[in-house]
């Protein structure tokens, strides 16, 4: 049977992000891609200019008609936009038993908040604690610990594990300098993951792809630290070859299929 990955997450109109971005991901990765919509967002390469939530009743139907019909092997679990949202998530794959890959998702490429204030203790709360891996970039890592962004993400990653997370992989991208090193942060071990910094403002996307890529790994049966490690140089060739796709006036999205074609 094809391993499977469930993303739930929020849906981008411009392709680079969100739900595409995750189908697009577990697809590179050769595992077949479920997918559960928090939210419809008007969206492209410049700008979010409206989101509409999806009710929290549909979202749950979608969870519940997906896992009672297909054997998920991992989930993906992205933008979730209120408390009530969160609550519902974590009820919902309550009885699930494969790794859950929770990106903490905040505010957009383009600097639009997508998670507000009041959600940030749910998610600490309720879905943190079931995530087998946190996918935070430093800002959302300061935000998630009440903290300012921190020189020591080994240390930040510690804290975040003390929520209850099974390990966070604090991602390097917002840090300065001309490499960039992601750290996964497990139980009495932290490895490191570098790669040159590229010059290219086309990175619309990568957190989602990021996780999406580890949650797929996870799903064909790989450890942990494994699935980082090829889900991590994926993305960088993605990162190296984004140009090549020229979508969009802005922040352009990463190119997914560069192993296939481009």
């Amino acid at each position: 049977m094809a391993p499977t990955a469930l993303t739930i997450a929020g849906s981008d109109s411009g392709g680079g992000a969100g739900i595409q971005a995750d189908l697009k991901a577990f697809s590179a990765m050769g595992v077949y891609g479920a997918s559960v919509i928090t939210a419809i967002t008007a969206q492209n390469t410049c700008d979010v200019t409206a989101v509409h939530p999806v009710p929290d009743a549909i979202v749950a139907a979608q969870i519940d008609a997906v896992l009672g019909d297909i054997r998920v092997d991992a989930i993906k679990i992205g933008m979730l936009g209120a408390p009530s949202l969160i609550e519902t998530v974590a009820r919902a794959i309550e009885g699930f038993e494969g790794a859950v890959v929770l990106d903490p998702v905040m505010i957009s490429k383009s600097g639009v908040a997508l998670l507000p204030d009041d959600a940030v203790d749910a998610l600490k709360s309720v879905l943190v604690p079931r995530a087998t891996l946190l996918t935070p970039n430093l800002p959302e890592a300061a935000r998630l610990l009440d903290a300012s962004e921190g020189t020591d993400p080994v240390a930040q990653g510690k804290a975040l594990r003390g929520l209850g997370a099974g390990a966070a992989l604090m991602k390097g991208g917002h840090a300065a300098g001309q490499s960039c090193t992601d750290w996964l942060v497990e139980a009495g071990r932290e490895t490191p993951f570098t790669a040159p910094r590229l010059a290219t403002r086309n990175t619309h996307g990568t957190g989602c792809s990021m996780s999406s890529a580890i949650a797929a790994r996870l799903a064909k049966g790989e450890p942990l630290d494994a699935a980082v490690g090829r889900a991590h140089g994926w993305l960088h060739g993605a990162i190296a070859t984004a140009d090549q796709l020229d979508i969009g006036k802005g922040h352009g999205p990463v190119h997914h299929f560069h192993e296939m074609w481009g």
